[in-house]
């Protein structure tokens, strides 16, 4: 008598022996955290969920990124920081590394030179407080910052100058996941967003 054997349609369907095989040939999610190794270790992911957005949106719109979130309401909604007299801190919504930040002048101007003095300076001493805020939040261990003036320099928005505050980490992007093993997994924006500001206003006090 075979006690694994079921007969249906006039077809045997084993369900013992050949059940397991076919289980075994299925997609199980324990199979990605075996300690099975490829050649450059084990298969890791990279999530950046906020560029879902930037494909649902297509194209960037044509207004100006910076003054369309100067007169706008729900700074949370804008990923705005924080706004100070002259100028103010927003997160980048296609950052280079989880918490750039982008400090611009309220006024409509391509480059540092058609900038008051004292709006450069305010601009100028935004930047330390936003890095204390960012070690604070994310641990990071270094900054690149700086002004890209001009299209042919690499600004992205041309028109309106700001600057950029990157965060680093020792290894952190010098290498894609497939080919380093590295995992990304950053936390969305509106989350990162409420952690620096939080930061911020601690260095910089309330908006102006």
């Amino acid at each position: 008598m075979r006690t694994e054997t079921e007969v249906a349609s006039g077809q045997e369907y084993h369900c013992g022996a050949a059940a397991r095989r076919y289980e075994q040939q299925c997609y199980h999610r324990h199979m990605d955290e075996t300690d099975e190794q490829t050649p450059n270790g084990p298969h890791e992911y990279l999530s950046a969920p906020w560029r879902m957005e930037y494909l649902r949106n297509g194209l960037r719109s044509s207004d100006c990124v910076f003054c369309s979130k100067i007169d706008a309401d729900d700074d949370a909604a804008n990923l705005v920081l924080w706004r100070g007299p002259s100028v103010f801190a927003m997160l980048n919504l296609y950052p280079y590394a989880t918490g750039h930040i982008m400090i611009a002048p309220y006024n409509h101007v391509a480059s540092p030179e058609g900038i008051e003095p004292a709006v450069m300076a305010e601009l100028a001493t935004t930047v330390a407080p936003c890095m204390r805020a960012l070690r604070r939040v994310l641990g990071c261990q270094g900054f690149n910052t700086g002004i890209n003036t001009g299209s042919v320099a690499g600004a992205g928005v041309a028109d309106h100058m700001h600057l950029h505050i990157v965060p680093r980490w020792s290894g952190d992007a010098n290498f894609m996941p497939v080919i380093a093993n590295t995992t990304v997994m950053p936390e969305s924006l509106s989350v990162t967003r409420e952690r620096i500001r939080t930061e911020l206003l601690v260095e910089l006090g309330d908006d102006h």
